[in-house]
């Protein structure tokens, strides 16, 4: 059975309609592509203009301190190092959680923004930081810090703990206590 001359043309016509159709895929594609390695390369430039400087500031401004004074505060006496990691440390590292937050906020917003605008610049985006997590080897300075920090501050805790509840036989005065043989009567003169 063969085709008719009308059958032949409308498929000649729709084979040229599919070839257009994948030709305009292909330039679409192209400018998508285009598209995504500009987003990461902004992304990168956002993050090495924004979001470092932001860190290491937040570094400068709460943990250095805090570390310093966790320093000093394992030299103080044990009483006091209970108030000052109290007082002082436990601020210092709310607020660099607070200020890792927010920055983990930005790396977030900056990523939904990307996934928005080109799908595929975040999907490149991910596969680039699963990378850089795999490089790691170990725990980074930060980590060792807040571990020396928490150390240091549950030592003078329990240091405190432990000069409250000591027995100290010293301190304790007491009472005269009538005798065993006396019965009460008064003191002879």
């Amino acid at each position: 059975m063969g085709l008719s001359r009308k059958r032949k043309r409308e498929l000649h016509k729709l084979q040229n309609k599919a070839e257009q159709l994948w030709h305009e895929q292909q330039e679409v594609l192209d400018r998508a592509g285009s598209v995504a390695r500009e987003a990461s390369r902004q992304a990168g430039l956002y993050t090495r203009e924004q979001v470092g400087p932001r860190v290491a500031a937040t570094y400068d401004e709460h943990l250095k301190p805090g570390i310093d004074r966790g320093v000093k505060v394992t030299r103080a006496v044990a009483g006091s190092a209970r108030d000052k990691v109290k007082d002082d440390v436990i601020p210092a590292l709310a607020g660099v959680g607070a200020s890792a937050v927010s920055v983990l906020d930005i790396a977030n917003d900056v990523r939904a923004r990307l996934e928005k605008n080109a799908g595929k610049a975040g999907k490149k985006l991910d596969k680039a930081t699963r990378k850089l997590r795999h490089k790691k080897t170990g725990p980074g300075a930060g980590t060792i810090v807040l571990i020396s920090v928490g150390v240091v501050a549950l030592a003078g805790v329990a240091y405190a703990a432990w000069q409250t509840f000591r027995a100290d036989d010293d301190l304790w005065i007491a009472d005269d206590e009538p005798e065993v043989g006396d019965s009460g009567s008064a003191p002879r003169a």
